[in-house]
C-alpha cells in the first residue's frame, strides 16, 4: 500500500493475526523499476499459503532485500530493471558476503523471492538454481553453563520479586483508598499521587496535555505539568503495571524452566485449564501453544506444574521454601497471570507477556504492549542486570553475558536430554550436535571422571607381581617365596603351575576373595584382577596384559569419552602401572610373541565373552 508521505509499505500479519508488521520498500536505494519487480515478488512471497508461518521467517526475507540493495548501491552500473540482474551480480553478492554465516540463508530466501518474480533472465535462475555454497561454520551457539543459567534465573526472579512486591503493595493502598480510607489526611502531594494511582489504573497512563508542546521532539502529548513534578511517567504507570523489562524477565524465566522456543513463549496465553481442579494436589495449568512451523501439528498443549526446577535453583535447595512462587513453572505463571491482568484488560488482550513500553516507534505507539521484540528486550535486560561469562577473557577481564531466549532454549534441552516440540532426532542434530558451550562442560565431565577412576584405581592398590626369578625360585625354594607371597606352598606351586591363571593373572583364593560371599566362587569381572589382593601377576601373563592395554588404547578413540572414562579409564591406569614395571624390550617382546590363544583370548575378554551370563 502507499502511505500518505509516498512510502510503498507491505503490511504482513501473523498468521495468527494477532501481529502486524510494515516493510517499507521506499527506503531501498535501488532504481524503481528493480524494486518495484521485488516488491511485487516480496506480496506473492508473503501472501496466504505460500509457505511464511512467522513475521520472523517474513523479516528474513526482506533482510535478504535490503543486504542486496546495500551491495547494489556499491556498484559503478548497478541494474536498474529485474531484467539487467546478472548472475555475476548474485557472485558478486555473495563474495561480499561470504564470511558471515548468513549469506547462505540469504541466497536461499533471494531464489525463492526471484521465483515469484517476473523478468529474471535465464542466466540468474540458473545461478539461483544451482546448489547453494557450503555453509561456514563458526563457533555455533553456545549454551550457558549450569552457574551462568542459575545467575540469569536468579537476576529475574530478583527483577519479578521487586515488580510483584510493589505493583501489590500499590492495589493494597488503591483499594483502600476507594474502600474510603482517608489516607492522605490532608497532604495535598500524597492526595495527587493517589489520584494519579486511581487514573494509572485506569487508563494505563497519567493526565496529559491536550496537545503536544511545539518546542518537544515527540509527536505525543506531554503529561501535564503538575504531574511531571510529582515523578515520571514511568515510574507512575510502572506503579500498577509491569514494565516491558519486567515483562522480559518473565519472558527469561518461562524459557529457563520450560525450553519452549522464543516465539512460543512470547505468545504464551493467559487462558488455561486447571488440570487439578484447584484442589491443591500437585497444581498445574494446561496452556494451549502454537508452533506454526509444526504444520498441522502446529498446536499443542503445555502442562505448566507446580514441579521445582532443580536445575536453576540455588546450590543449596533446602533455601527454597514451598512460598517462593518463582521455583516452578506454574508459581511463575500463576504470578504473571496476576501481575498483567489489569494490563490485559485494559488492552484487550489475552497475551501473558504484557507490559508497559515508555518508548515508541514506527508502527507501534507507547503504553500497554505484548512482548513482542523479544531479542531487543532480552538483551536490554542482560546488559542492565550485569551478568557475566564464567570465564575471563585472555586478559583476565570479565565478559558480559549475552541474553537470549534461543540460547536458554539450547541450556534447557543440553541439561535436561530431552526435547522439547520436536523429536529426539531433532534434538541431537539441530540442538546438542551444533552447541559449542555443551563441549566444553562435555570436557569437564570427562576429565572430572578420568581423574575420579584413576584416584580409585590407585586407591585399590595394584596387583602383586612376581618376576622371572621369583618363580624361578618358587621352585626350588617354594617355602621362602611362600612365605614372601603370603601364600600356601602348595597354591604358590600351582600358581606356578599355570593352575589357577584367569586371565590377566592368577587366582590364590577364589572362595575367599572381596568380591564374593565367604566360600563361594568370586563373581566379579577378571578385570578387577588388576587391583585384587588374591591376584598374583606373573611373566607368562604379560602379552595378554600388553594385548589388553593396547586394545583399551584403541578404544578410547572409538567410543564416547565419557563412556569409556566410566569403564576403562581405571583398568587402563592400572594396567599402565603394571607394565611400567618392566622394560621397553620385554614389552615390545610380549606384543610381537603373542600368540593367537592369547590374542584370542584378550579379544574375548574384552568383548565381555566370559563374564557371567
Amino acid at each position: 500500500m502507499v502511505e500518505d508521505d509516498g512510502s510503498l509499505v507491505v503490511r504482513c500479519f501473523s498468521q495468527d493475526g494477532e501481529d502486524r508488521r510494515d516493510y517499507d520498500f521506499s527506503r531501498l536505494h535501488m532504481a524503481p523499476g528493480l524494486r518495484d519487480a521485488l516488491l511485487a515478488a516480496f506480496v506473492k512471497r508473503t501472501a496466504p499459503g505460500a509457505g511464511l508461518t512467522s513475521l520472523q521467517s517474513v523479516n528474513k526475507v526482506h533482510g535478504a532485500v535490503v543486504r542486496l540493495d546495500r551491495y547494489l548501491e556499491t556498484l559503478a552500473w548497478p541494474p536498474t530493471e529485474l531484467a539487467h540482474l546478472k548472475a555475476e551480480h548474485i557472485d558478486g553478492f555473495y563474495e561480499s558476503r561470504r564470511h558471515i554465516d548468513s549469506i547462505r540463508v540469504d541466497l536461499r530466501h533471494l531464489r525463492q523471492l526471484l521465483a515469484l518474480a517476473d523478468g529474471v533472465s535465464a542466466a540468474v535462475s540458473a545461478r539461483l538454481a544451482g546448489p547453494l555454497p557450503k555453509q561456514i561454520r563458526g563457533e555455533g551457539r553456545q549454551s550457558y553453563s549450569r552457574a551462568e543459567l542459575k545467575r540469569i534465573a536468579e537476576a529475574s526472579r530478583a527483577d519479578l520479586r521487586a515488580a510483584a512486591a510493589r505493583i501489590r503493595g500499590n492495589r493494597e493502598l488503591l483499594r483502600r483508598v476507594r474502600s474510603g480510607e482517608d489516607i492522605a489526611q490532608g497532604d495535598r502531594s500524597v492526595a495527587r499521587r493517589l489520584d494519579l494511582l486511581d487514573w494509572v489504573d485506569r487508563f494505563a497512563d497519567v493526565p496529559r496535555a491536550s496537545a503536544p508542546s511545539p518546542s518537544a521532539s515527540s509527536p505525543f502529548p506531554r503529561p501535564c505539568t503538575w504531574v511531571s513534578r510529582l515523578g515520571s511517567v514511568v515510574e507512575f504507570v510502572s506503579a500498577l503495571h509491569l514494565t516491558i523489562a519486567e515483562t522480559a524477565a518473565g519472558a527469561v524465566l518461562l524459557a529457563a524452566m520450560t525450553g519452549e522456543n522464543p516465539e512460543v513463549i512470547l505468545k504464551t496465553p493467559a487462558a488455561h485449564h486447571r488440570a487439578d481442579g484447584y484442589t491443591g494436589e500437585r497444581a498445574t495449568a494446561i496452556v494451549g501453544l502454537r508452533k506454526p512451523r509444526r504444520g498441522h501439528r502446529a498446536f499443542m498443549d503445555l502442562a505448566i506444574s507446580d514441579v521445582p526446577d532443580w536445575i536453576s535453583i540455588p546450590a543449596q535447595p533446602e533455601q527454597v521454601t514451598t512460598r517462593d512462587e518463582l521455583h516452578t513453572p506454574f508459581g511463575l505463571y500463576l504470578l504473571l497471570h496476576e501481575l498483567t491482568a489489569r494490563s490485559r484488560a485494559l488492552m484487550g488482550s489475552d497475551r501473558l507477556l504484557v507490559g508497559y513500553c515508555a518508548a515508541g516507534g514506527k508502527g507501534a505507539s507507547r503504553g500497554l504492549r505484548p512482548l513482542m521484540y523479544a531479542g531487543l528486550h532480552v538483551a536490554q535486560l542482560g546488559r542492565t542486570q550485569g551478568l557475566m561469562r564464567d570465564e575471563p577473557d585472555e586478559r583476565g577481564e570479565l565478559v558480559p553475558l549475552p541474553l537470549r531466549l534461543d540460547l536458554l532454549r539450547l541450556t534447557f534441552i543440553e541439561l535436561h536430554q530431552m526435547p522439547v516440540a520436536h523429536t529426539e532426532q531433532t534434538a541431537v542434530t539441530s540442538y546438542l550436535a551444533r552447541n559449542r558451550g555443551n563441549i566444553t562442560e562435555y570436557r569437564k565431565v570427562v576429565a572430572a571422571a578420568l581423574t575420579n577412576e584413576v584416584a580409585k584405581a590407585r586407591a585399590r592398590g595394584a596387583v602383586a607381581v612376581m618376576s622371572a626369578e621369583d618363580v624361578q625360585r618358587a621352585r626350588s625354594v617354594p617355602e621362602v617365596v611362600a612365605a614372601e607371597q603370603q601364600l600356601d606352598v602348595a597354591v604358590l606351586k600351582r600358581v606356578v603351575a599355570r593352575e589357577l591363571d584367569t586371565v590377566l593373572a592368577a587366582c590364590t583364593d577364589n572362595r575367599n576373595g572381596p568380591h564374593g560371599l565367604p566360600g563361594q566362587p568370586c563373581p566379579a569381572s577378571f578385570m578387577l584382577c588388576l587391583g585384587c589382593e588374591c591376584a598374583r601377576a606373573l611373566p607368562h601373563h604379560l602379552p595378554v596384559q600388553v594385548l589388553t592395554h593396547d586394545r583399551l588404547v584403541e578404544r578410547r578413540g572409538q567410543m564416547d569419552p565419557l563412556q569409556w572414562a566410566e569403564r576403562f579409564a581405571g583398568p587402563h591406569a592400572q594396567l599402565a602401572n603394571l607394565l611400567a614395571q618392566h622394560g621397553e624390550v620385554a614389552i615390545s617382546d610380549a606384543r610381537h610373541g603373542a600368540t593367537d590363544a592369547e590374542r584370542s583370548l584378550a579379544e574375548r575378554f574384552l568383548n565381555r565373552e566370559l563374564d557371567l551370563r
